[in-house]
Order: C-alpha cells, then structure tokens, then sequence
C-alpha cells in the first residue's frame, strides 16, 4: 500500500452492521474509486429497537448524501409526523400542552428494522460479511491498517470506519482500554417499547390521538411515555421510561417487565389515563424487558487513531430525549461521505478522519450533554422548573436549536475545508 496506483481503488472497512454503519455503507459503495465492505460480528445484520424518529436535520443529511439514500426512508414506510407534541400526563394539568413542533420542524418516524432493511438492499452480497468480530486492528508498515476478527482472518484496508455501537471494539482501539471516555455509562433512564397495530391503539388508547399522525410525548413525576407511528400508518410504536434506582448495574442492564412491575414504576402518576392505557399496549409485546440508557458521558478527546475512525453510537451515544442519536449518525455519514468521496490516494485518508473529527465531534458531544438535560426537564427533575407548564415551555422551546438549524451544506464545505488545508 506504499505506492498507490491509481488506478486501484481505496479499501474502507466499515465495522458494525446496524444503522449506523448501513448508512455509510449505503453511500460510500456510490463511488466508484472506493472498495468499502461493511463487517457484522452477529450472524445477520439486525437493529434492535423498534421505530425511530428522524428530524429535519436527519432528513437533510440523507438528502446531501443523495436522493437514492433519502428514497430509503419512503420505501421503508416512514410516516411524516404533521406534529411532535409533548404534554402533561399527570396531576391537576393532565393533557396540557407544553410544547409543540409543527410544520417546518416536523419529523419523520420509521421502523429500525425496515429502514435497515432498504438501505441494505441494493449493496452488494459480496461487500456484506456476517459473523465477523474484529478483535485487533494494528497499523502497518507501508501505511495501511489490518484488522484481524475472531475467526482467524485477518484483511488489509486504508481505513477502518468503527459503527460498532457502544460496545465495540473501534472505540478502544482509538482511546486505549484504560481511558475514562472508553465506556459508556448508565444515563439515569430505563425504557421499554411495543408496537401495536393501529387499530388497536386506537381502541385502547382513544380515537382522538390518532385523527392525524403526530407523535405524542407524556410527562410525569420521574418518568415519561411517547407514542408515534410508523409502516405507512399502520403500526403505533409505544414507548415507556422512568428513572433509574440504585438496583440497576452493569451486569444488570436490562430486566423483565410484567403489569405489576410497570403499575408499581408509573404509581407515583396516580389515576392516569395514559398510564392504563399504555400499559396495556406495552403488555402486547410478548417479551417486554427495561434497557438502561447509556450515553458518552465523558467527551472523548479524538474520534481517530491513525487510519481508524469511530461513528454513531461508538462515538456519541445519547439519550433519546431530542431525538437525535440517529440523526447525528446520519450527519457523520454525510460528512464521511464528502470526505472520502475526494479521497484519491491512501496518503489522504488521514486529513480525511483527522477533518472528520474537527468538525463532527465537538458538535456531538454539545448534543450528547444537551439530550440528558433536556430528559432531566421532561421527566420533571430540574427543581426549579418541575412539570409547571409555562416553565417547562420556557425551559425547553430553545433546546432543538442547536440540532435542527445546522446548514448541512455549510458543514461539509468546512468539513473540505479541513481536509484540503
């Protein structure tokens, strides 16, 4: 890999099979000068979770990285949410608004699953590869990075591109098993979700909720309950979170969930409608665990090593109180994608990542912080503002700012920029 002939392409590994690294894979094999190749260590590429929710700035990403990818969303049955409302799901101001988005901000929610599903299908079988777990990446002589996986195989590329998720290993390659930032960390959330078809939401939870698409948030004493829809309009995804107490653990990360448990977790929300009924429909899902949120919640000093890089929630992951973990993977992949779309020799690929950090990681890291504040005031937790509506609207109306109002065009210019300089 010393003397690059032009007329060979540039090798990108890309480690992490989910959404993230979908994305990616997704635009990077449109360039005809890039030989990318995605590595799943799971025996087929899944997502778990059910429906997630892209908002403009998720919807301008896909646009800059091109209309094929933005296209993914319709044919994976996204529904545009006409608005995002959030109101009081507890006490005295019981279905009182406090804050809503509408028209130009609204958003779009889509099923993980099928998204993942659209944004695989025209890539290449041979580009896709299963059951392979990297355990080492070691820098080489001439420039170029190995990675080696658990079956024994070992590959040769220009770069390595992490998407492997909280709990890969990209991330300790680039920040050392010993670093505070390496792992992610218990947010203070636990949540758990069903999807339910349309009707039956209807019937359960009322007709009125459901007149258009729009997705609802409830606020309670410690805790919180959404539903929005996805597949076309056909499915109501539903979603419940609370705070979490001191029996959770790292070795304790997720737990059953049954109607008692949920009754007991909500009893502080007192006669609540919502809360009845949604526990009704989260009880559809035959196999209804709690997860722990975890989050970066000590800002790593780099995104890169060498030719390694790290994405999505390997990099930055977050809380889903602004709807922006999914959003900001999309973003590092419209910026990756510029980037290596002007890489033509391996000996740029490192102003490439080191570019790709510059710009990506500090604007990560605000949003990482901002979404735990911002489930903080929805969950009722800031002592100076509780679930007052006027102060909650007063607190929260600001907050979407820092992800929505990015020139996306802006940040790929600057990104260049970087790079070319």
């Amino acid at each position: 890999m010393a003397v690059h002939d032009p007329d060979s392409k540039i090798r990108i590994a890309i480690v992490g099979g989910g959404l993230a690294g979908a994305t990616l894979m997704n635009a990077l094999m449109k360039h005809a000068h890039l030989d990318a190749n995605i590595y799943e260590s799971g025996a087929e590429f899944s997502e778990r979770g059910a429906a997630v929710s892209l908002a403009r700035n998720s919807q301008k990403a896909l646009s800059e990285i091109g209309p094929d990818t933005r296209a993914a969303l319709d044919r994976a049955g996204a529904v545009n949410m006409n608005s995002s409302r959030a109101v009081i799901g507890a006490g005295p101001d019981y279905g009182t608004t406090y804050l809503e988005f509408s028209h130009e901000q609204k958003g779009k929610v889509v099923h993980r699953a099928a998204l993942l599903r659209e944004l695989l299908e025209p890539v290449p079988r041979e580009r896709m590869h299963t059951n392979k777990k990297v355990i080492q990446l070691i820098d080489t002589p001439d420039g170029g990075i190995m990675v080696r996986f658990s079956d024994g195989c070992q590959e040769q590329f220009h770069a390595v591109i992490g998407a492997d998720g909280v709990h890969g290993y990209v991330r300790e390659h680039i920040l050392g098993a010993n670093h505070p930032a390496l792992k992610a960390s218990f947010a203070g959330f636990w949540d758990c979700r069903s999807l339910v078809p349309m009707e039956r939401a209807k019937e359960v939870l009322g007709e009125e909720y459901f007149r258009e698409a729009r997705q609802f948030g409830w606020s309670g004493p410690g805790g919180f309950l959404l539903h929005d829809w996805c597949n076309n309009g056909e499915t109501v995804q539903c979603a419940a979170s609370m705070v979490m107490d001191d029996t959770w653990s790292p070795e304790n990360w997720k737990r059953e969930l049954n109607r008692e448990k949920l009754e007991q977790a909500y009893s502080s929300w007192g006669d609540s409608p919502i809360v009845k009924g949604m526990i009704t429909l989260l009880l559809e899902n035959p196999d209804l665990k709690a997860y722990a949120q975890c989050h970066h919640g000590i800002d790593a000093p780099t995104f890169t090593k060498g030719r390694a890089c790290i994405m999505g929630d390997a990099a930055h992951a977050m809380t889903p109180w602004q709807g922006a973990g999914a959003g900001q993977a999309i973003e590092d992949t419209m910026i990756l994608n510029a980037l290596f779309g002007n890489v033509q020799d391996p000996n740029q690929v490192n102003s490439a990542l080191g570019a790709y950090d510059l710009v990506r990681r500090p604007r990560t890291q605000k949003i990482v912080a901002s979404s735990l504040g911002t489930g903080h005031l929805m969950f009722g937790r800031d002592p100076t503002v509780g679930l007052d509506v006027k102060k909650l609207n007063a607190a929260l109306s600001s907050r979407w700012e820092i992800i929505h109002e990015l020139d996306m065009k802006e940040h790929i210019k600057e990104a260049l920029a970087i790079m070319e300089g």
